[in-house]
């Protein structure tokens, strides 16, 4: 009988997922936008500039169609040393604008 017993086989769970902190570590908050139209345009403008970004927030669009407030507030990230040329580009847009 023993010959027949078998040994069980060990199933190992994945990892468990990082933490956030550690997902943005490294990466500087270099403007809050009102909602997602407004941070993708920031978004596309930086990269055109060759310029990395991520953008962050709490809020998911598929399941709250609208907002109240600073509900669907999006954060735009990028790595720091990137964060003085970001905020440079968004300084020079921001004053052609005004003109």
């Amino acid at each position: 009988m023993n010959a027949m017993a078998r040994r069980a086989r060990v199933i190992r769970f994945p990892n468990s997922p990082r933490p956030r902190s550690e997902e943005t570590e490294g990466l500087v908050e270099v403007r809050r936008c009102r909602d997602q139209s407004e941070a993708l345009v920031v978004r596309a403008l930086l990269e055109s500039e060759g310029i990395p970004v991520v953008l962050r927030s709490n809020q998911a669009s598929s399941v709250y169609p609208f907002s109240v407030g600073e509900q669907a507030v999006v954060v735009v990230l990028t790595t720091a040393p990137e964060a003085p040329h970001a905020r440079a580009v968004l300084a020079r847009q921001s004053a052609t604008d005004a003109e």
